[in-house]
């Protein structure tokens, strides 16, 4: 999952999953998934959608893994996250401290103005843990469109498909130094992803609660929130969206008046 990890405990008040530890090795963990040459393609269809100049908005927006070479191309990028830690991990690197960020849950949070481009990646729509959260989050997000702006979500399909029926265990990626198991729950489509990782002293379990959505129940959500779907794609290639896809990248957008 990506960064904005929360929940709702029982006073209401977000449960950050990005504490300190998390967040001081995020982008080494992740160090593969931001080189160049496998940001490009994102970087091609957020910067296409957000037009020459435009002001862009990232949900969860982390340690600014795709949001600092998003700016490097020209546009006005913010940011909502709920973890400080996450935020400070971006502070330090350079250009960080040039993107304004609110501290806040990114289902709820406002920040001032419109955009033409909101957008969420890795996965992270899945950590908002209820349906009300998930719809509440594509309400900000269009509360935040000017008319004609799109709204960007990168999320995983849920891997039942290849579960034996009473499987709850689902292992999505197994190598020497990490092992990755999600844990289903087909009643509630409440799930935890388990991540067993190798580090210096032994071997570290990290376990994160998240929601999944199948992309129809995502449009649903859209449709409530006033946008409306104008592509689907496979991954950030633009590849064809199909039965056997195990993500998609959709775009939804604020109709004009």
């Amino acid at each position: 999952m990506g960064p904005g990890g929360r929940r709702a405990t029982l006073d209401g008040v977000p449960e950050n999953h990005f504490d300190e530890p998390i967040a001081a090795r995020y982008d080494d963990d992740l160090a593969d998934q931001s080189a160049p040459e496998t940001l490009a393609g994102m970087l091609d269809l957020l910067a296409e959608l957000a037009g020459a100049g435009g002001r862009t908005l990232e949900f969860a927006i982390g340690t600014g893994r795709v949001a600092l070479p998003l700016a490097k191309r020209g546009l006005h990028v913010e940011g909502i996250e709920l973890s400080e830690a996450m935020v400070a991990q971006l502070r330090a690197k350079p250009g960080g401290t040039d993107l304004p960020v609110t501290v806040g849950d990114m289902a709820t949070t406002r920040v001032d103005g419109q955009f033409d481009l909101v957008f969420l990646v890795f996965n992270t729509i899945l950590n908002l843990t209820t349906q009300d959260e998930q719809v509440a989050c594509f309400q900000n997000a269009a509360a935040h469109l000017r008319p004609g702006g799109h709204f960007v979500i990168e999320t995983i399909v849920p891997s039942l498909r290849s579960m034996p029926p009473g499987e709850r265990f689902h292992v999505f990626h197994h190598g020497p130094d990490h092992t990755g198991v999600d844990e289903y729950d087909v009643v509630t489509q409440r799930a935890t992803s388990h991540h067993y990782t190798r580090r210096a002293d032994g071997w570290e379990l990290t376990s994160m609660p998240f929601r999944y959505a199948w992309p129809s129940e995502l449009d649903l959500m859209a449709r409530l929130a006033g946008m409306d779907i104008v592509g689907r794609w496979a991954d950030w290639d633009r590849s064809p969206f199909t039965a056997d896809s195990a993500s998609h990248v959709s775009v939804w957008r604020r109709p004009e008046p």
